[in-house]
């Protein structure tokens, strides 16, 4: 009797983990996707003047985009990093923070959108912010996911491959 009491905690352990292990990669994928390309679109947002674009808040503003003062001011002072001018590491980084996200909403080269991403947040946490690894390590975690296992069935990429790769990707 008491082999079947103690049996039965490890029964329920083994029925949820074998549960939990049926959560298919692309569920997965498509919210980590969606998630992590809404840090990055957010925080190009904070860097470009002449369009805004929140879905979540539902701001809309039609507009040429163009570097703030505020963005280039952040990297002259706070964001100085070795070997890149202020002016060029600002477009570059306004740049990957909005053209990578929607790449990864899509699921449009998602391996290399997700690395570029990648070593934007080695760039933030080696030069501009060393004590945020807690945050970093998350968004790394995340990114080295969807290089590793790509970006699930709801992708352009899955289509493309199913489409024109015998093998797929």
């Amino acid at each position: 009797m008491t082999s079947q009491a103690s049996a039965w905690p490890v029964s329920v352990a083994q029925r949820s983990i074998a549960l939990l292990s049926r959560i298919p990669h692309s569920l997965i994928a498509f919210i980590g996707r969606f998630s992590i390309a809404a840090v990055f679109w957010l925080s190009g947002q904070t860097k470009v003047e002449g369009l805004a674009i929140n879905l979540v808040s539902g701001e809309f503003q039609p507009g040429w985009p163009h570097l703030s003062d505020s963005a280039l001011d952040l990297f002259r002072t706070e964001y100085a990093l070795p070997l890149l001018p202020p002016e060029l590491a600002a477009l570059m980084a306004a740049t990957a923070e909005h053209v990578f996200p929607v790449l990864l909403l899509i699921g449009l080269a998602t391996r290399f959108s997700a690395l570029g991403l990648l070593g934007m947040t080695a760039v933030i946490q080696i030069f501009v912010y060393p004590d945020a690894y807690p945050t970093h390590g998350t968004w790394a975690t995340l990114l080295l996911y969807l290089i590793a296992r790509g970006p699930g069935v709801f992708s352009l990429d899955h289509w493309i491959a199913r489409r024109w790769m015998p093998n797929g990707c």
